[in-house]
Order: structure tokens, then C-alpha cells, then sequence
């Protein structure tokens, strides 16, 4: 009996690791129900007093991050669907990007397939209730400090801009996970995403300026001169600014 009871006990620890691998990417494709719970639409956040709110969001190169914000009403005026696929059919509000950056993902998508590599849309453009569900819902989950390493609060997240989208491989494994690093869509996109415009926002051991750990699927759009700028540098989109560091 206490071996019986071993073995389950072993197979409880291995189901909720697996739930912990998987949930993120799972909440996120379910951002609009997210949005509808007043569970997740209510406490969870303490953001910093120091934080100002973003006067010209609708310019491209705007800074988004932990010490600038969006207003809670701003909503792009200019959202398309952009015609790429995604890890899902649903034709929702995080197919959606501003127009420029919308054409410019799908001159990045069509780059890619000539070149044997295939990418998926994860999630672009999140209302501000949107992003207000999911972040609350990852503090609820793991806890404020935890949440903020990876997920924005409400106004300070890139992807109320309609500039920024998550992507991942065409087989859609790995979609905003860690195991996206060191694939040959990963590999492409750091070296070719500044062609069409687009930067990989959160490099690799920038966390102290950006505030966010590495995240190779998350292209932000900022333009040609601007990107290729950044990424032959290697500088962040705070440093090309020159703006007062994050750190977290």
C-alpha cells in the first residue's frame, strides 16, 4: 500500500510540473475570457509611484516599460489583422497590430518562408483590460515579483501599443517559452528581424535596463534605421533613447 501510494504521490509531482511548463502559453491563448473574470480584474498590482505616463504613444520608436506608461484609455487607432497565421484561428484583438507594423510582419513572415523558415503570430495587440487579466492572473499564480520578471502591468506592456507581437516556430512548440532560444526561427530572427523593421525588445542579460528576462519571440517594431541601428549595436531600445535604467 505504501508503495501504491508512492507511486501516485510521484505522478501528482510530475502533472503539476507539467501544468507549471504550460500555463503560461495556455492563459495567454485564452487572454479575452482572462479579461472577463472579475477575479483577474481586480488587486494584484503595486505598481511604483516613479512611473509617468507615455505623452506621444502613438509615435513608433514610443518607450513603453516599468517607468513609462500608457493611458488606461489609449487605444491605437490604426489596428489591422495582418494576414500571417497564428497558433490559433480565432480572429480576436491579439491578431492585431498598427497598420505599419502590421505590413512589416508580414514582409518579416514572407522573408522567413523564402529562407526555409517558418514562424507563427502568438499574441500582437492586448487592450488594456486585456492586459490587466493576464497580469493579475500570473500574480495570482506566482506572486508580484515573480509575475513581473516576465509579464507587464496594466500600460506598461509593449503589446497595448499594437507595435510588439510574440512568435514562435511553425510546428508552434516552444511559443513564449524558454525553449524557443537556440532555434534556427530564433537564430533567424536575431539576425534578420532588423531588415523588416522589428528588434528583439528583451535581450539576453539585459534585465537590469529592460526589467524583463530574455525573450527571443518578442519583437517590437521601431522601423528600418532605428532597428538595424539597435540591433548592429546591441544596445536596448532604453539605451538608444538614453533613458534612465529599469532595473526591475
Amino acid at each position: 500500500m505504501l508503495k501504491i501510494r508512492f507511486v501516485f504521490l510521484c505522478l501528482i509531482v510530475i502533472a503539476l510540473s507539467l501544468t507549471g511548463c504550460t500555463g503560461k502559453f495556455h492563459f495567454m491563448q485564452n487572454e479575452e475570457k482572462l479579461a472577463d473574470d472579475p477575479a483577474t480584474n481586480s488587486g494584484g498590482q503595486k505598481q511604483k509611484a516613479n512611473i509617468q505616463m507615455v505623452s506621444s504613444p502613438t509615435g513608433i520608436p514610443v518607450l513603453v516599460n516599468k517607468q513609462n506608461k500608457l493611458s488606461p484609455n489609449y487605444q491605437p487607432s490604426d489596428l489591422i489583422y495582418p494576414d500571417i497565421p497564428f497558433t490559433f484561428e480565432q480572429k480576436t484583438e491579439k491578431r492585431q497590430m498598427r497598420a505599419e507594423a502590421g505590413a512589416a510582419i508580414e514582409k518579416l513572415f514572407a522573408g522567413a518562408r523564402r529562407q526555409g523558415v517558418s514562424l507563427l503570430g502568438v499574441s500582437a495587440y492586448r487592450s488594456h483590460a486585456s492586459q490587466t487579466a493576464l497580469f493579475n492572473y500570473y500574480v495570482n499564480l506566482e506572486g508580484y515579483e515573480a509575475a513581473s520578471a516576465y509579464s507587464a502591468a496594466p500600460g506598461t506592456s509593449e503589446h497595448e501599443t499594437g507595435l510588439a507581437i510574440d512568435v514562435t516556430g511553425g510546428d508552434g512548440t516552444c511559443a513564449a517559452e524558454d525553449c524557443f532560444e537556440g532555434t534556427k526561427e530564433a537564430t533567424w530572427l536575431q539576425n534578420h528581424a532588423a531588415e523588416y523593421g522589428f528588434i528583439i525588445r528583451y535581450p539576453k542579460g539585459k534585465d537590469s535596463i529592460t526589467g524583463y528576462q530574455y525573450e527571443p519571440w518578442h519583437l517590437r517594431f521601431v522601423g528600418k534605421e532605428i532597428a538595424q541601428n539597435i540591433m548592429s549595436s546591441g544596445l536596448t531600445l532604453e539605451e538608444y533613447l538614453n533613458t534612465t535604467v529599469v532595473n526591475n
